[in-house]
């Protein structure tokens, strides 16, 4: 079960990081998204598996013009840290978040291979305002089991960027929140020392997102 939520874990946090800019709605952004991030990593698997460097490279050329990673950071720092970073310190997180991200993920996402990903049409509700908005998706494994995905996407200078996204009904961006407040109190407010242990941090997360899911996937 372990590897079946690494697996759902990975599609559900990357899908949507590989859109076109030019997409016209958050449904379409995620949609041709999902179809195209497995014929691209089909294309590249080989290498990526061999080379780290390559696959983050790869990855981040197109996940930077569709994440508001500086949102992100900035949302997970909340106002009473970020307020207190300097640009160096901000622009170190936000590399050392994706950078952690791909890194964690990276395998197990160039392992899946089946499985099927469905977008769900727009029913108007996940229409919050004119400037942010959700998609849902399932994610249906290859035993059958339906995991349900929903990602908050704003729009920013007439682009659709994601901005969080939700496992099983599992707030990731709040999740990271909370760790990072645990992680600075346990470094005495130490910016740069939570900063330096980032990945740890986020490894952590991932295993409360993973014991959830399989405690979910069980009843």
């Amino acid at each position: 079960m372990r590897l079946l939520t690494n697996l759902l874990l990975a599609v559900s946090l990357s899908i949507p990081l590989l859109a076109q800019a030019n997409a016209a709605t958050p449904q379409e952004i995620v949609e041709d998204t999902s179809s195209r991030v497995m014929t691209v990593l089909d294309a590249n698997r080989d290498t990526y598996k061999d080379d780290t460097d390559a696959f983050i490279e790869g990855l981040n050329e197109v996940l930077d013009p569709v994440v508001d990673f500086h949102g992100i950071a900035r949302s997970v720092m909340t106002v009473r840290y970020s307020r207190q970073a300097s640009d160096e310190q901000m622009e170190r997180f936000i590399n050392t978040f994706k950078r952690s991200m791909v890194e964690f993920y990276g395998n197990a996402l160039l392992d899946f291979d089946s499985g099927q990903i469905k977008v769900l049409p727009s029913n108007g509700r996940g229409q919050r305002s004119a400037e942010r908005t959700s998609v849902d998706m399932e994610i249906r494994s290859s035993n059958g089991n339906v995991y349900p995905v929903t990602y908050t996407m704003v729009n920013l200078d007439g682009q659709w960027k994601v901005r969080n996204v939700i496992v099983e009904g599992i707030n990731i961006g709040l999740l990271f929140r909370d760790q990072f407040a645990q992680a600075m109190q346990a470094n005495r407010n130490n910016l740069d020392a939570v900063i330096d242990g980032w990945g740890g941090v986020v490894a952590q997360s991932v295993e409360q997102v993973e014991e959830q899911v399989d405690k979910e996937a069980k009843n």
